[in-house]
This record gives structure tokens, C-alpha cells and sequence, in this order.
């Protein structure tokens, strides 16, 4: 498997007990389960404290402290690398980046703000067209990173209104 740390540095991983291989070199090591969440490792005569602080559904990214440090991982099994290949990766996600205006427009009213957290349906602003007001929704759930309309502007068809984290 694939192991990323910190959006930075990679790793290829292979775990089979009781031995772990990182880059194509065996690792010795002696580690100690402490409690549901923490680890005790001793590696080349140094010991390490392992607490898992966060694990995202399925377990493919992790935050863990290291003696005080804190570290973002993310694995990539064999499965992740094949739908890669086969272009599926992107479909399986399919989050939401952006909501752009389904109609031109003025925008009347803005029910968000930046940094929110919003669920599908709930509403975003309302976007009057035609002498009609129109409540624009949200089409996933995410946290709203940037608002690029303001009350009173107008808008294009396709104009991107609000952005997603």
C-alpha cells in the first residue's frame, strides 16, 4: 500500500505480522499496545509514543501524534491505486466544489456564510429571476470556503456563486 504523511512525503508499505517493509527495506521493530489508541514503539534503540487523535470512516486517513508531534496520513490500498487506473477514483468521491448560478439573475438574499457547515438541501441564498425568487440549495454536504456574491449583484447563468472546503 501506498502511505502519504503530511501531503508530503510517500511511502510504499507492507505489513505482514509480525514484520513491516517501508520502501522496500524490512523495519525492525518492537511495539506495545498501550490502550485501544496508543502505541508504544521502540525503533534503532529510540522510543516512540503513538496516539491515533483521529480516524476517518474506513480508516484511510489518520491523525496521530508521535512523542508531541502531530502527523496527517493517508493510505492507499491496492484497490484505491486500481480505481486510479481505471479513472473511477474522482467518480467515487464526487464532491461538490463549487454552486454556480442556474440562471442569470440578482441575488436578493445569502442564507451561508464562509467557514459554515451545510448539509445537502439546506438552503444557500436566494437568486430572484424573472420576477420569480429562486432558493438556491446545497447539492452535498461541506463546509462553504468562499462566498463570491453579495446581496445586490448580479449574475450570469453559470456564474460561480459559493465554493466549497
Amino acid at each position: 500500500m501506498k502511505v502519504k504523511v503530511n501531503e508530503q512525503y510517500n511511502f510504499d508499505v507492507e505489513v505482514s505480522n509480525p514484520s513491516l517493509t517501508i520502501n522496500g527495506k524490512a523495519l525492525d521493530i518492537d511495539a506495545k499496545k498501550l490502550s485501544g489508541t496508543t502505541q508504544h514503539i521502540i525503533y534503532q534503540h529510540k522510543s516512540y509514543n503513538v496516539e491515533v487523535l483521529e480516524q476517518e470512516e474506513g480508516g484511510k486517513q489518520t491523525s496521530i501524534r508521535v512523542n508531541g508531534n502531530i502527523y496527517q496520513v493517508e493510505v492507499e490500498d491496492q484497490y484505491d491505486e486500481l480505481l486510479k487506473k481505471l479513472g473511477m477514483d474522482t467518480a467515487a468521491g464526487n464532491k461538490v466544489q463549487e454552486v454556480k448560478a442556474p440562471m442569470p439573475g440578482l441575488v436578493l438574499q445569502l442564507m451561508v456564510a464562509e467557514g459554515q457547515d451545510v448539509s445537502k438541501g439546506d438552503s444557500l441564498l436566494v437568486l430572484e429571476a424573472m420576477k420569480m425568487e429562486n432558493i438556491i440549495k446545497s447539492p452535498a454536504a461541506g463546509t462553504v470556503k468562499r462566498i463570491l456574491v453579495q446581496k445586490g449583484d448580479k449574475v450570469e447563468k453559470n456564474g460561480i456563486l459559493i465554493q466549497f472546503a
